[in-house]
């Protein structure tokens, strides 16, 4: 039996390793393990105005960022070696392997703290900026309810963006405040 599974396990890996589509590809990893990353989607197109002839529409394609380690297939830097999808260390702990953060200050983003990086985040890749699950414009809302932001002073009439007077990780100043 074990001999069976064996073979049935090398056929999978010699069908995908052929070339059959991302879909098909994911639709048969992800039954056999978990938390396949799912394909990229196509690049996206982006029209954009700027520095073309009037009339004329300028296209560029919004580069999708992958993690280093994930780009690189080098998964077992988080994940065990076996097919369990298992962490090398605690989840808490993972980002803190490859990336220092000193936590010397005295306000500490709570996600930060616990150790809850993909919270805000994407530890496989991400069209945004610092892998960041969503645009950063609006990120902050994500998690922070726009109307109790809305009735903080400091932001009446602000156009910026959070992080601009915010640091998004940690600061000495109450609110995390720059």
């Amino acid at each position: 039996m074990k001999l069976w599974t064996v073979l049935v396990f090398l056929g999978t890996l010699a069908v995908l390793s052929i070339g059959c589509s991302a879909e098909t590809r994911y639709k048969i990893l992800s039954t056999i393990f978990d938390g396949v990353p799912p394909p990229k989607p196509p690049e996206p197109l982006e029209a954009e105005g700027a520095g073309a002839p009037p009339g004329a529409v300028q296209v560029t394609r919004i580069q999708p960022r992958d993690h280093g380690p994930y780009a690189a297939r080098l998964c077992n830097a988080c994940h065990e070696a076996a097919a369990t999808n298992a962490f090398v260390v605690p989840r808490e702990q993972l980002c803190f392997k490859c990336h220092e953060l000193k936590l010397d200050k005295k306000y500490i983003h709570g996600p930060l703290a616990s150790g809850g990086c993909t919270a805000c985040h994407d530890p496989h890749g991400s069209r945004y900026r610092y892998l960041l699950v969503s645009e950063s414009d609006s990120f902050c809302l994500y998690c922070h309810d726009r109307q109790d932001v809305a009735r903080v002073a400091a932001h009446a009439g602000a156009s910026e963006q959070c992080t601009d007077c915010h640091d998004a990780h940690m600061s000495d100043n109450e609110y995390l405040l720059r």
